[in-house]
């Protein structure tokens, strides 16, 4: 039986994330991006391109190929009234609220969706797709990747410890499980 080989692909980065703040459906940061155009041809065996709905994805997906199918399940965390504000400003402004966030998968202080809400989604959606043999390369949120992480690996407490930076690529496969599979130099483009 052929494995699933799932590519997450984070979205470039946003002028948002220079700032430290909580993203709204704003475009890239074309300065940032300009040098990196190239980054699509490191994975050719691609069967399926799919993204997240929102802008920065989009625009991130173009860089890999034509017409990527947008995919609901690989939205951005909906952190409601938080969107736009600046991290610093929150710590400043709503301390319990940000540490109850931080601290409670289950809380939502900001009216939008909690943290396990987020890791149900794209679990659900890791599901779904362990019948689909092939490459499917996915161009999504940090948020999205780190909850893929923490389901594949069987670790929710881990989701506040991940880091995921722009345009980074996280490797899952599944036969019979899921396996989080790292790459040398040189190995983007192996099947």
């Amino acid at each position: 039986m052929q494995a699933t080989r799932l590519t997450l692909i984070c979205h470039a980065r946003t002028v948002a994330q220079k700032q430290a703040r909580f993203s709204l459906d704003e475009p890239l940061d074309v300065d940032w991006l300009a040098p990196r155009r190239g980054i699509g041809k490191h994975y050719p065996s691609v069967r399926q391109l799919l993204c997240a709905p929102e802008l920065r994805a989009r625009q991130t997906a173009a860089l890999f190929g034509p017409e990527p199918r947008l995919v609901q399940a690989l939205a951005d965390c909906d952190l409601g009234r938080w969107r736009g504000l600046s991290i610093d400003a929150l710590h400043q402004d709503e301390p319990a609220a940000v540490q109850a966030w931080l601290d409670d998968p289950d809380a939502a202080p900001h009216g939008g969706e909690s943290v396990a809400d987020v890791c149900r989604r794209v679990g659900d959606w890791l599901t779904g797709l362990q019948a689909r043999p092939g490459h499917v390369l996915a161009v999504t949120h940090p948020f999205v990747i780190r909850a893929a992480l923490v389901h594949a690996m069987g670790c929710p407490a881990a989701f506040n410890r991940i880091d995921i930076e722009p345009l980074s690529a996280v490797e899952l496969r599944f036969n019979g499980v899921w396996r989080l599979r790292t790459q040398g130099p040189g190995q983007e483009t192996s099947p």
